[in-house]
């Protein structure tokens, strides 16, 4: 499983439409990273984004974890709405 694919299983589990969920990986400027983008509608972003942005900064501690056992890249996970 990818980066993005892990990101969009885990996102796709906490919201409640999880077909409005779009997830891609983005080139990024900084070597050895990957830069992750999360769409989610307005109405779905506190269940992403959690109090305090508790959830995704879990996300992004697990999607970079596994990144350590793989590849060893830095991940960069961001999170709109539309």
């Amino acid at each position: 499983m990818n980066f993005v694919e892990l990101t969009e299983t885990i996102v796709k589990k906490l919201v409640t439409d999880s077909e409005s969920v779009s997830v891609k990986e983005f080139e990024s400027d900084e070597e050895n990273t990957i830069l992750i983008e999360i769409m989610v509608p307005s109405s779905e972003m506190p269940k992403v984004i959690g109090k305090n942005g508790n959830i995704i900064n879990s996300i992004r501690t697990i999607v970079q974890a596994s990144s350590y056992l793989k590849d060893n890249k830095k991940i960069k996970i961001n999170v709109d709405s539309y």
